[in-house]
């Protein structure tokens, strides 16, 4: 790293601290507040419905056996419901002598019916039966009345068993709670049972033991006759529960009769016989497999926890890395979870540790982002004043093409300068605003140009541009595009030109002609950051580099507006007409290099006379009266000032 980065990096990496600081404190406050809310309960709660069946729990062994009052006990025995309590009466005959521990019916008998029935019933009953009662709370704009409905005095005082079968349903309608009444039908079975424990987990979270039908379950009609409809000993010693169950448990937008929606629901979307719903209570409280939720300082320290490890994974960075690591995280909080119901029977929900979480981390994730763009868009600014925009976009996209440093790679190297800008400048010393003016409106055009072609601009000397191709992206044809650019740098020129002879005209002044010379090769240079380290530029330097300024020095003395290294006009050949026009040392090299124009109106006879006019000034037998001057000159347009200065040379020669 540079010795100048060092602060500006230590300032950066302490300002990223400090927002992810007040990222995670403002995490915490915000979770704070929203867990007040309503919804967010909800949500907790239906975290702990998938959490709570995820491994899909059975029934514990020995659990109730569930008489069912369904479809085909109510076409077997034909009867209008509600059945008269007779039927009942034999029922409980048929479990007693079946060996039934306790018989539960999750059925009001709280009105009288015919007293041949009811009188059934009570000599039936005893205390080895539990009967269901209900409360419910009846709200009125002047009062609330709360109203218990029980079975009928005679059965109670037969022996029977009063239990409350009302339960309690979350805001979202889901049964998922030990209801709160100590002589809950649930509560009594277990009593009677004798497995009820000390105290009764009430308001505790249930668990759910598969969806519908999930428990042992018998039709009503097969229990009236156990000895020949069901294995022997079915009922032995075992808790039976009596209830409505139909055999295919009502969709949730169906609604049903005496059926809830539990846990299970999320996964099947059928609701649960009330009956079922009693069996599970009875099982939670005779296993003690109920789950308490966390207090408030447990679920406090595991969001701080979270926040912590949030803070931890994004601390120096964040990547395609962090989605891994969170995603690997976020498991982690529900197999935590859902552990901690299993091995100690309380509730922490994932849903506070993963909110925590997921906000710091992408928080801080936008937050590099955008910081990401801005310098992004900045850099591309800054490119954008040296290279086409379509190659910022290329860097922008993949930055990974940008080496920075130096590195060895060939470039092609272009150089041009204004012709007499020199004294154009001593002519309007007196006025510097027109003459910076017109500096603007001549390099302007030319750096389009350079960009446009997909040049790099290294530099600006005085009226002079320097540029290259093949850095810093790869350019395999950058000897053709820069030649491209150096003719359209010209016409630009021109149209400048025009330009300012209108302008002159309108003034009734003489005008300023502007006149280029283009210098460019192709070959081996060094290109990076250059300078030093509190400044550098992007540049390129080698032996390359100085012919192609030598070049463009030359190109006067020939009489051309371009003039090209050899590699330059190899790899041009098969696009333009290149044609050789001397062999030249050049300053620093000792072996003659040749150098080259293009020319865009020549015969193959012309181009050929050329090359033998050439050949015959390099044996020394070219005499400046020879004709071929004067018709390679009509042949060949754009090389008569060439041809001109080349007369012109050998006739100062003879006169030596």
């Amino acid at each position: 790293m540079r010795l100048r980065d060092k602060p500006r990096q230590a300032s950066h990496t302490r300002g990223r601290h400090l927002r992810l600081l007040v990222l995670s404190l403002t995490t915490l406050i915000a979770i704070s507040l929203l867990s007040r809310l309503p919804a967010w309960s909800l949500l907790e709660l239906r975290s702990f419905d998938y959490l709570s069946t995820v491994d899909d729990p059975r029934p514990p062994p020995g659990g109730p056996v569930i008489v069912a009052i369904d479809e085909p006990s109510l076409a077997d025995i034909n009867a209008q419901w509600p059945w008269p309590r007779s039927l009942h009466a034999q029922l409980v005959t048929q479990l007693r002598a079946a060996g039934a521990r306790v018989i539960g019916f999750d059925i009001i008998l709280a009105e009288p019916s015919t007293p041949e029935n009811d009188n059934a019933i009570t000599n039936a009953v005893g205390p080895d039966v539990v009967l269901a009662g209900d409360e419910t709370l009846i709200e009125t704009p002047q009062a609330s009345q709360l109203i218990r409905a029980t079975p009928l005095p005679q059965l109670t005082e037969a022996g029977a068993v009063t239990g409350i079968a009302s339960v309690e349903l979350s805001g979202d309608g889901t049964f998922r709670r030990i209801p709160g009444y100590e002589d809950g039908f649930a509560a009594m079975l277990a009593k009677v049972a004798g497995v009820a424990p000390e105290t009764l987990p009430a308001g505790r979270l249930i668990q759910s033991f598969g969806p519908a039908r999930s428990y042992p379950t018998v039709s009503y009609y097969q229990a009236l006759d156990p000895k020949k409809l069901l294995p022997p000993d079915y009922f032995k010693d075992r808790v039976v529960l009596v209830g409505l169950s139909l055999q295919n448990a009502p969709a949730i937008d169906k609604g049903g009769v005496d059926a809830f929606a539990t846990p299970y629901t999320v996964h099947t979307g059928k609701l649960v016989s009330g009956v079922e719903i009693q069996a599970t209570i009875y099982d939670n409280i005779r296993s003690g497999l109920s789950i308490a939720e966390a207090r408030l300082p447990t679920v406090a320290a595991c969001i701080l926890i979270s926040v912590l490890l949030a803070a931890t994974t994004v601390w120096r960075s964040t990547g395609w890395l962090t989605i891994v690591t969170s995603a690997a995280a976020l498991l982690a909080f529900a197999a935590v979870s859902a552990a901690g119901m299993r091995l100690t029977h309380i509730f922490v929900s994932p849903l506070g540790p993963t909110v925590a979480y997921i906000s710091v981390v992408f928080g801080q994730a936008a937050f590099d982002f955008a910081e990401e763009r801005r310098n992004k868009r900045q850099i591309t600014r800054a490119f954008a004043q040296y290279i086409s925009p379509d190659l910022v976009r290329r860097l922008s996209s993949d930055p990974s093409q940008l080496k920075l440093g130096g590195e060895r790679r060939t470039l092609s190297v272009l150089f041009s300068d204004v012709r007499g800008f020199t004294t154009i400048a001593e002519t309007l010393k007196d006025d510097p605003e027109q003459l910076t003016g017109l500096i603007n409106r001549l390099l302007t055009p030319l750096s389009d140009v350079v960009m446009d072609h997909g040049g790099t601009i290294d530099k600006y000397m005085g009226d002079c541009i320097m540029a290259f191709w093949n850095a810093p992206l790869d350019d395999p044809d950058h000897a053709l595009h820069a030649v491209k650019a150096s003719l359209a740098m010209q016409a630009a020129i021109s149209s400048l030109n025009r330009e300012l002879e209108q302008e002159a005209a309108m003034r009734g002044g003489r005008p300023h002609v502007l006149k280029m010379g283009v210098g460019i090769n192709t070959g081996e240079c060094i290109v990076g950051n250059m300078g030093s380290t509190r400044r550098f530029d992007y540049s390129c330097l080698g032996d390359s580099v100085n012919l192609a300024s030598r070049l463009e020095g030359a190109s006067k003395n020939y009489g051309v507006a371009l003039l090209l290294g050899e590699e330059t006009a190899r790899l041009v050949a098969g696009i333009y007409t290149v044609v050789e026009l001397d062999r030249i040392i050049v300053k620093g090299r000792t072996a003659p290099s040749p150098v080259y124009t293009v020319v865009h109106k020549a015969e193959a006879e012309a181009l050929a006379a050329h090359r033998a006019l050439l050949e015959a000034k390099y044996t020394g037998t070219l005499a400046p009266s020879d004709p071929a001057f004067d018709r390679l000159a009509a042949d060949i347009p754009g090389l008569s000032g060439y041809y001109a200065i080349m007369r012109d040379a050998l006739a100062g020669s003879s006169e030596e």
